[in-house]
């Protein structure tokens, strides 16, 4: 699959210090990180805000958007959760709303954080200090160009599509669902099959992206 966009390569380093001019004490910034199923997001995103610290960065994923089976099962929508429609954009655009005005005396805001162990998001898990200059969002759908998710994007500082190799992509999805509990002829399945087909959708919006960045 061809990303039609020049794509950068980056160290992490070098990513660290594109995050840092965005964290700006007293102000307040929002990093997206997007790319297909396994590009990375949210390995890249835990390291910058790690390299960065507490005082400057927190992260803030898009999955703790995900809908709950029960409710992906009553729309019939649960064998194919991770598709765009299995999220709720809405909520995602109004609290990405909500951290982008947050001021400096405001409340915490609280955002939820999605549980691959039990497959269901917890509200309210992740608190967001108005004094974090910067917010940094990971996830696959943050350039669609429906629904709610430009809302969201247009509320966004930055967005970096992360692009490595599908053959590193594939290694990384199949690791994944291994780990959690599937087997190897299932984890490829996946891999292969749903996680691709959202892969397509989400390799199509890397045009809107401020950086495609394939990191060595």
């Amino acid at each position: 699959m061809t990303i039609d966009q020049d794509v950068h390569s980056a160290t992490l380093d070098e990513l660290v210090e594109l995050a840092r001019t965005l964290a700006v004490p007293g102000e307040r910034h929002i990093l997206g990180l997007t790319g297909a199923p396994g590009a990375g997001k949210s390995t890249v995103a835990d390291q910058l805000v790690t390299a960065l610290g507490p005082e400057l960065a927190i992260l803030v994923p898009m999955d703790g958007f995900h809908l709950a089976n029960e409710v992906l099962l009553a729309l019939g929508r649960l064998d194919r959760k991770g598709a765009h429609d299995t999220f709720d954009d809405d909520g995602y655009a109004r609290l990405i709303s909500a951290i982008r005005g947050q001021q400096q005396n405001d409340p915490i805001v609280y955002a939820p954080r999605f549980h691959r162990e039990i497959e269901e998001s917890i509200g309210s898990s992740i608190p967001v200090l108005p004094t974090v200059p910067l917010v940094i969002t990971e996830g696959n759908y943050l350039l669609m160009d429906s629904d709610a998710w430009p809302r969201a994007c247009a509320l966004i500082d930055e967005v970096w599509f992360l692009a490595p190799t599908t053959e590193l992509r594939h290694e990384r999805l199949v690791r994944r669902h291994e780990a959690y509990g599937k087997s190897p002829e299932e984890a490829a399945f996946w891999a292969l099959g749903s996680d691709e087909r959202n892969a397509e959708l989400i390799d199509s919006t890397a045009g809107r992206a401020d950086r495609v960045v394939r990191l060595r």
